[in-house]
């Protein structure tokens, strides 16, 4: 069957305003969720902020399509929490996560870097960090946390860490969340943070001047 699919807004300038996709019977939204993220892999970290449509109205991502059906992906409204959480193999762009929670309209936004540092906390010379991660369960428990602070502080919150080789003075992780007033924008902010050190499967791994090496869980 074919589906006319829509993206607005920062969906949009990401991926496409309208195409036509071809998709097997009994397809359901999230199909074509699917169908368009893989054209358009960029799509991806927005899953858990989108919300879908079909036919002009808000509809269950299980709802069975048909052909000829009208499908719309849609971010959070402004004021609403938008949240974009993704992994990264390489250099992390602060401002696209800046950029992101601007959707939400709101005026307090408080940005953090984590930075890969040349000294460990022992005072030996690092060389460089590497993070391994288990991805498959990374992606969705990071959607989670970042989802937790939105709803908790009625932030956006964007973030993106970073797993691989990471070079000295390079983001290793990044966080930006924006609310109405700074004090909720703080807080969701270091929410993020510890959670993805509680939580997130990520384990970082210390290369030092003297070849030696350290791993250790958490960002």
């Amino acid at each position: 069957m074919r589906v006319q699919a829509r993206c607005f807004a920062v969906l949009r300038e990401v991926a496409v305003d309208r195409l036509e996709l071809e998709l097997p019977d009994g397809a359901q939204l999230a199909d074509a969720w699917s169908a368009l993220a893989e054209r358009y892999p960029g799509l991806a970290p927005f899953r858990s902020g989108v919300r879908g449509a079909r036919n002009g109205a808000y509809a269950d991502w299980s709802v069975p399509l048909e052909d000829g059906d009208a499908v719309a992906f849609l971010p959070p409204v402004s004021g609403g929490a938008a949240c974009l959480a993704s992994l990264s193999d390489g250099p992390i762009n602060v401002g696209e996560l800046e950029a992101t929670v601007q959707e939400s309209g709101y005026g307090a936004v408080v940005t953090f870097v984590g930075r890969a540092r040349n000294r460990s906390d022992d005072g030996r010379t690092v060389t460089e960090l590497e993070y391994e991660v288990y991805p498959e369960m990374a992606e969705e428990v990071l959607r989670e946390i970042a989802g937790e602070a939105a709803e908790r502080w009625h932030a956006a919150v964007a973030v993106t860490h970073r797993h691989g080789v990471v070079p000295i003075g390079e983001a290793a992780v990044a966080i930006v969340t924006a609310a109405p007033h700074r004090d909720e924008a703080y807080q969701a902010n270091r929410q993020v943070i510890e959670a993805i050190k509680d939580r997130l499967p990520i384990w970082k791994r210390e290369r030092f001047a003297d070849g030696s090496e350290w791993k250790r869980p958490g960002a």
